[in-house]
């Protein structure tokens, strides 16, 4: 047995898929987290900082929402926040307002929601059908659109 076999029985890779770890993913985790005062959101910030792969924690108290950056699982992340602090915690539900055609539609709109935010009805489709036009009012809109040159102008 020469050199050479010796290396390469080293560089072989497992024979199983079970020794292969799949590497975690750089991304933005937003969680909805009830924050009552300044101790829970210390409480909050502090249980997440300790956590393996974690790069920022942004708590902003006011809108009750949880922004975590790094190499993390979003699962694992409100699993945590849940047993260290006894809070409900929730992914973010809100998307920007301009996001969604018809925010002021049953489903979209949240009194709940921060100023500027509404329900995300464009991930759940079930969640809330009248927020998204169907193809037969996305014509008749039109028709009487400012933007389209060719529209009737009976007003």
């Amino acid at each position: 047995m020469g050199i050479v076999d010796v290396v390469s029985e080293f560089c072989t890779l497992p024979r199983t898929r079970r020794h292969i770890k799949k590497r975690k993913q750089f991304q933005t985790v937003e969680m909805k987290v009830r924050i009552d005062c300044e101790g829970c959101e210390r409480k909050v910030k502090k249980a997440l900082e300790d956590m393996k792969g974690v790069s920022s924690v942004d708590v902003s108290a006011k809108q009750h929402k949880v922004t975590v950056t790094g190499y993390v699982d979003a699962a694992k992340l409100m699993r945590r926040v849940a047993y260290k602090t006894g809070k409900r915690v929730e992914p973010w539900p809100y998307v920007p307002y301009d996001t969604v055609a018809h925010p002021y539609a049953p489903g979209a709109y949240d009194k709940k929601a921060p100023p500027g935010y509404v329900r995300n009805v464009v991930a759940d489709p079930t969640a809330a059908p009248l927020a998204r036009a169907s193809s037969t009012e996305v014509r008749y809109t039109a028709a009487f659109s400012d933007e389209n040159p060719n529209a009737c102008s009976v007003m």
